[in-house]
């Protein structure tokens, strides 16, 4: 804590006031994190003050924002890259960094209260004589056991090949923020889990009233995880870096509205 204090203090990117009146205070928190390796052991805790920006109104509070993150498909294309180029990558912590300019408005943060500890899903990434490969079976595992689906029997396909996911009206609702956030997890499993791709974003069609024949398909899904923890996506050091497509379109295959599906996919 004291260390991210520092680096606000030696940046000059503050100065302590009194709260001035008729001003939006926006809220601070501390986010405790414990970085672990593959086997789950502690190699360093970190800690980060933020600010909750939720309390700033657009146009009101500030004019525009922006969040400098890297996409996952970035990072993908980097490490298929550098297996092409025989190139090793390092991994960089940063202590902090301000990437914007001096702002126009004045912001007005209250200074931290208590604590709270989040755990972040991670990626991992080995690399060997052969290549690089990337997996997140660390965090499925933690899914499995957040959505309680440790037990039970697995399946081979992350969704049934005979049988089509529609609206279902007239079915029973299920508990949809549970819902949102199993669709939710999936997604970021994506990133290193192509397979379940087209799986997830079926059932991620049905978020704003899900029935027990969505929530089903999700488990599945789940299931085929509990399988497949291992998988992942491994770019081996080879000469061939030619790129390929693929696309193909399901004719009326929505028979919810007859709309076409189409997808592609690239290597």
């Amino acid at each position: 804590m004291q260390e991210e204090l520092n680096q606000f203090e030696r940046n000059d990117v503050w100065e302590l006031v009194p709260c001035p009146p008729s001003q939006t205070i926006i809220g601070t928190k501390w986010v405790f994190r414990n970085k672990l390796d593959d086997q789950g052991n502690i190699v360093r805790n970190k800690a980060r003050l933020v600010a909750q920006g939720y309390c700033q109104e657009e146009s009101i509070d500030y004019d525009e924002t922006f969040a400098p993150v890297a996409r996952l498909e970035a990072i993908r294309i980097l490490l298929a890259y550098s297996c092409f180029k025989y190139f090793k990558l390092y991994q960089m912590d940063v202590k902090s960094t301000f990437l914007n300019g001096i702002i126009q408005e004045e912001v007005y943060v209250k200074q931290p209260p208590g604590f709270e500890n989040f755990s972040r899903p991670r990626l991992q990434i080995k690399q060997c004589q052969e290549g690089i490969y990337i997996s997140q079976s660390k965090y499925t595992k933690e899914l499995l056991k957040k959505f309680g689906i440790e037990e039970g029997r697995t399946v081979s396909t992350p969704t049934a090949t005979n049988v089509k996911i529609d609206k279902d009206e007239k079915g029973k609702s299920v508990d949809e923020s549970k819902y949102r956030s199993m669709i939710g997890s999936l997604l970021y499993l994506t990133a290193s889990r192509p397979d379940i791709l087209h799986a997830v974003c079926l059932c991620a069609r049905f978020q704003s009233n899900p029935k027990e024949s969505h929530m089903s398909a999700v488990k599945r899904i789940f299931r085929y995880l509990k399988d497949t923890i291992q998988y992942g996506l491994f770019y081996p050091k080879n000469e061939n870096f030619s790129l390929k497509g693929y696309s193909d379109s399901d004719y009326a295959g929505n028979i919810d509205d007859r709309k076409s599906i189409p997808g592609s996919c690239q290597f």
